[in-house]
């Protein structure tokens, strides 16, 4: 015990003894981890505000009934010609349903699976915003409200209005932001839409959605369940899709294969369906995670030219500690124990001021009509980043001190001492 004080000793006055340089080594340091905190906080805090815009409002797994053509063609069926080859073009999609069959028995099952989190309801239709003498094109959504809420955050996109009236109101309709503004409704308008067969119905307007997306914002719009079945002409066991968020989201792909088979249904799971988005957020998280690794790894450069500089300058006392009885393996500690010292302090002072930074990035407003409900920069807090930040910090400082530690232990102190 009093061998390792000892040595912390000697190192506590090495460092004092070149303070001037030990402060700018441990500044590099500082500066390192502040930017590695800060980009990693600013940047996944970006990925999740970017990647939020379509994960929050995409199921996990979505059941439907694609439009395709059918599997098997007439002439395929004519037993006379199987040992034919048949050239078919023009192939039309099939006539089926969109409605999915025994809609009620399979969500019934859905929320009985342990590994559902929740499962929502909706029915998808193309109509026409009649706006005067004008048609627009547009798309609605009819949705159980309390499940889309609870499930894809829904009543968090109502930039206006109170979503809850889409179940209260009959005949209610929430417009897009952007078809809002193309249409010049305002809430409590009565507004004309009309279906793919010709229908007409008119809704009232009690609220604007906007998701981010402007494209987006300008065709859809939202009503109730019972409202679009209307709307249809259809009876109120008419579904297009079962959105299914699950308790764990990587499981999607797996799951999705084994819904599409058991109910015998189309099935897109979250991966397959946003692939692009995950990609993005990987590649900026990576290139973040880059930046602040390669500053610690120049800071930790700057601290092996500072350690060598002190041998060379200390020579004589680590010449007379180890003519004192000091083993190479002590002199290795010191030169280690400096660097780990200047690792972990200056990390620590990093690590303040990287909160400080995103603190004050956080409060930086940031107002777009695109994200209404944003009003600062998105800063991820993660613990793991300031974990990840110290483990690098004293990584670095270690091995950026252990090869002048190695030559420091290996001087002669007879060498030394002789030629003085």
């Amino acid at each position: 015990m009093n061998r390792f004080k000892l040595i912390y000793e000697i190192a506590l006055q090495l460092l004092k003894a070149r303070w001037k340089q030990t402060l700018v080594a441990a500044i590099g340091v500082t500066f390192s981890i502040t930017m590695f905190i800060t980009l990693l906080g600013f940047m996944n805090g970006l990925n999740t505000l970017l990647d939020g815009l379509i994960l929050n409002r995409t199921p996990h797994i979505k059941l439907y009934n694609e439009i395709k053509p059918s599997a098997i063609q007439p002439i395929e069926k004519d037993s006379t010609l199987n040992n034919t080859h048949h050239f078919i073009e023009s192939i039309k999609p099939f006539a089926g349903k969109p409605e999915i069959r025994n809609a009620s028995a399979i969500m019934n099952y859905l929320k009985k699976d342990v590994r559902v989190n929740g499962v929502a309801p909706k029915i998808s239709a193309q109509v026409f915003y009649n706006v005067g003498a004008v048609d627009l094109t547009g798309a609605i959504n009819g949705i159980d409200v309390e499940a889309e809420s609870k499930l894809f955050f829904f009543q968090d996109y109502v930039v206006k209005g109170n979503y809850v009236d889409l179940k209260n109101i009959p005949n209610s309709i929430i417009l897009g932001k952007g078809a809002a503004d193309k249409m010049l409704a305002k809430i409590g308008d009565v507004i004309q839409v009309t279906t793919a067969k010709g229908d007409r119905v008119q809704l009232k307007v009690v609220g604007y959605f906007q998701s981010g997306l402007a494209d987006i914002d300008k065709v859809q719009s939202y009503t109730s369940i019972s409202t679009a079945q209307k709307i249809l002409g259809k009876p109120n066991s008419y579904i297009t899709d079962i959105q299914i968020k699950l308790k764990v989201i990587e499981q999607a792909p797996k799951v999705a294969k084994e819904y599409a088979r058991l109910f015998e249904i189309d099935a897109e799971d979250i991966q397959t369906a946003n692939a692009q988005f995950e990609t993005g957020s990987s590649v900026r998280t990576t290139i973040s995670y880059a930046v602040g690794i390669t500053l610690l790894i120049v800071a930790g450069f700057g601290i092996y030219n500072i350690l060598n500089m002190m041998i060379y300058e200390k020579m004589d006392s680590i010449a007379i500690l180890k003519a004192t009885g000091f083993s190479g393996k002590d002199v290795k500690y010191i030169f280690v124990s400096i660097a780990l010292s200047i690792g972990f302090f200056g990390g620590l002072a990093g690590l303040g001021f990287g909160f400080l930074a995103s603190a004050g990035i956080d409060q930086i407003p940031f107002n777009t009509s695109a994200l209404p409900t944003v009003e600062t920069y998105p800063v991820d807090y993660n613990p793991k980043y300031y974990v990840i930040g110290i483990i690098f910090s004293l990584i670095t400082t270690y091995f950026a001190g252990l090869f002048p530690a190695k030559k420091a232990s290996k001087i002669d102190p007879v060498i030394i001492i002789r030629g003085k």
